[in-house]
């Protein structure tokens, strides 16, 4: 099967793509029609079947707007899934995800990146799910009533209580628990204490780029051992040290280390593309320079995706093992994990 062939006829899966914070830069009477116009085709060309949506509550909107934010943005999914029913459908559990494929439609689940909207909360974990959260984080780059994100590693620090609390509610719910950002400390803790998959829905290898951001070699398999799935970051500034060097091939690497690691039943794509999302919503003399180009010549976002089919190809890897990575893996996980509240085990 040709390289263009095999990309369509698999499921891809995209794990951490914030077109939400552009749609919602939108007035609400535009989100379903703006995301018809400006995402959808992009998620067409690139063959991406199953979409997380991550509502990612910017530092204006903390603490105090933090949860309208939240409620707001998850309003705006459900919005633009009504509004474009023929196309998408935002799931809740792997039947509505099946239900979806089979009609051809693009499956979307919510994800809350850090979830500074319930702070320590942890009762409002239901709240959410009944909303439709099916994946959720407790950090980002700083320190939450939750848990340290990866950029307070020096801290040392665990999950605080609530963190802990957050974790069994989550398994419980049904809300596939995300390690990304999670502080390393907070990464050991959460794997001790799992009892259930957890999911890195936007994280590279350490192994080939020393960030903060990354997951060491443990890490990958500690999160492997649970039965969850570590899914790649296409962003250039977790993939080389030399910005030169973030290429698609590197990018290649990182996947193929991963599988390596991990095997190739745990391994998925989370680009995180944003890019479009940065220069959408960012007046041009406020955009950050982290000194890093925000995406990789030819990948700048889904459209691209055909080209990472066509490099693992290249590389000699067999299809079955090409269909786990862009989504047949993050498409059992979800099938098994998402939406089923169940009891705590003893």
């Amino acid at each position: 099967m040709s390289s263009p062939e095999l990309h369509h006829d698999a499921v891809v899966a995209d794990t951490h793509n914030d077109l939400l914070l552009a749609v919602t830069a939108r007035p609400p009477r535009r989100w379903a029609g703006f995301f018809l116009e400006q995402w959808l085709p992009q998620l067409r060309e690139g063959g991406v079947n199953l979409q997380v949506l991550p509502v990612f509550i910017e530092d204006n909107f903390r603490p105090e707007g933090a949860l309208r934010e939240t409620l707001r943005m998850i309003e705006c999914a459900h919005t633009l899934a009504e509004g474009n029913a023929d196309e998408v459908r935002l799931c809740l559990d792997g039947a509505d995800i099946d239900a979806a494929l089979g009609a051809g439609q693009v499956a979307l689940v919510l994800a809350l990146e850090s979830a500074p909207g319930i702070d320590a909360n942890v009762e409002l974990l239901p709240t959410l799910h009944r909303l439709g959260v099916r994946i959720a984080s407790i950090a980002h780059w700083g320190r939450t009533p939750l848990a340290d994100g990866s950029g307070e590693d020096a801290t040392g620090s665990r999950l605080t209580a609530a963190g802990v609390e957050a974790l069994a509610e989550m398994e419980r719910l049904g809300i596939l628990f995300d390690v990304s950002h999670l502080s390393a400390s907070g990464v050991a803790h959460v794997l001790e204490l799992a009892t259930r998959p957890v999911l890195a829905t936007h994280s590279s290898a350490r192994a080939l780029r020393d960030h903060h951001r990354n997951l060491t070699d443990a890490q990958i398999r500690g999160i492997a051992a649970t039965g969850g799935t570590v899914c790649v970051n296409f962003l250039p500034e977790f993939l080389a040290d030399d910005p030169a060097e973030c290429t698609l091939d590197r990018l290649t690497d990182h996947i193929l280390h991963i599988t390596d690691v991990a095997g190739a039943d745990h391994v998925g794509l989370g680009p995180d593309f944003i890019q479009e999302v940065i220069g959408d919503i960012t007046p041009p003399c406020c955009e950050p320079d982290y000194g890093f180009p925000w995406s990789l010549p030819g990948i700048e976002g889904p459209r691209g995706l055909p080209l990472l089919t066509e490099a693992l190809l290249s590389r000699g890897l067999p299809e079955e093992t090409i269909r786990k990575i862009l989504g047949d893996n993050v498409l059992a996980l979800f099938r098994k994990e998402l939406g089923r509240p169940r009891n705590f085990r003893p």
